[in-house]
């Protein structure tokens, strides 16, 4: 229980990052811009009722494992393949 409300925690900080950036200007109000991909990275826009998903909230722990807050795109970045996050998506998508 504790774990995930520091999930919680940390991805309301990333959002609070992402949504002060210029980054976030052309994302509509309840979705987030996300940047994906191992070397090149492509943006996808996504629902904000992502976050509360526990497949996603693994891609959050990653994310955080790798850039900590300090994302190279200016926006929150997920270091998976694009392959595996539109998979990922496609299944929160029908749940």
């Amino acid at each position: 229980m504790g774990i995930r409300l520091l999930r919680i925690v940390h991805a309301k900080q990333i959002l609070q990052q992402v949504f002060s950036t210029p980054v976030a200007k052309g994302v509509p109000k309840g979705h987030l811009a996300v940047y994906v991909g191992e070397t090149e990275k492509k943006r996808f826009v996504v629902p904000v009722s992502y976050l509360k998903h526990p497949s996603f909230q693994n891609l959050l722990s990653q994310a955080e494992e790798e850039f900590g807050f300090d994302h190279p795109m200016g926006g929150l970045t997920i270091p998976c393949r694009e392959e595996t996050f539109i998979d990922l998506t496609c299944n929160l998508n029908f749940s």
